[in-house]
């Protein structure tokens, strides 16, 4: 039983092979399908044999959720760059994913808050 579960087990993404997924994110034609579509298998497809292309084996499944990682993990320090009086954060690859990520919009859209009324 142990060892079904391992060889399930995807390899760790490297940083080169990360900023690639990136580079292959970033195209103009998979950008706007993830923002205008709900239901995205083909589009991340795209993505696995982009990343193919590059020399490495990803399925579509596993391009999908490292997407999602790094989406996640921008939200979070431009959340916390958002609160005032808090220090500076950052993520890995923070400025990569801010020129796919800062005004775009598949991420939550911005909410305006009047700091004087608190509404």
């Amino acid at each position: 039983m142990m060892e079904s579960q391992n060889r399930r087990r995807a390899p760790a993404w490297t940083e080169r092979e990360v900023r690639d997924l990136i580079a292959v994110w970033r195209d103009k034609t998979v950008l706007t399908e993830l923002q205008s579509k709900r239901k995205n298998a083909n589009t991340y497809a795209k993505v696995s044999k982009g990343m193919q292309d590059r020399g490495y084996n990803r399925d579509a499944q596993q391009c999908r959720v490292k997407i999602k990682e790094l989406r996640q993990a921008y939200q979070r320090a431009r959340d916390a760059n958002g609160r005032s009086g808090s220090e500076p954060q950052t993520c890995r690859f923070y400025d990569e994913l801010h020129a796919i990520l800062g005004g775009a919009a598949s991420t939550d859209p911005p909410m305006w808050y009047d700091s004087v009324s608190g509404s």
